[in-house]
């Protein structure tokens, strides 16, 4: 999926691209009829108050963006899994994919070392249960 913070188009009047923000960063908790909690991040970058959602709401599987430059790195991924949140599991996530996210799995995973955490890396299209 495409997606930006900022939409760039051509004005068909001027000719000229124009840039327009497409909406705030943001991240979602989900919580299944059995209690299982999901976080998944959306684009963000390591900020003191992933602590608190951590300890307020608990999430068994945290779907985490690595790629870094416009989110977490993968050391920083790392240091918010492993000392704030403590998930049961982590999805990386907006990782290697262009130019701009040249975070990888392998990074993350070195990070990881030593964590209780299970990464669940996955490909596109691919479908899993918990």
């Amino acid at each position: 999926a495409e997606h930006s913070s900022l939409l760039v188009w051509k004005n068909p009047a001027t000719g000229k691209n124009e840039s327009h923000p497409a909406g705030e960063a943001m991240g979602f908790i989900i919580e299944m009829e059995n209690g299982f909690k999901i976080w998944h991040m959306g684009d963000t970058g390591l900020f003191g108050d992933m602590k608190f959602i951590s300890e307020h709401y608990k999430p068994d599987l945290v779907l985490a963006p690595i790629g870094g430059n416009f989110t977490m790195g993968p050391e920083d991924a790392a240091f918010a899994m492993k000392t704030w949140i403590k998930p049961k599991m982590v999805i990386p996530m907006h990782y290697n994919s262009n130019p701009l996210t040249p975070g990888t799995l392998a990074e993350f995973e070195a990070a990881m070392k030593g964590s209780k955490t299970k990464i669940v890396p996955m490909t596109e299209g691919q479908m899993v249960s918990f």
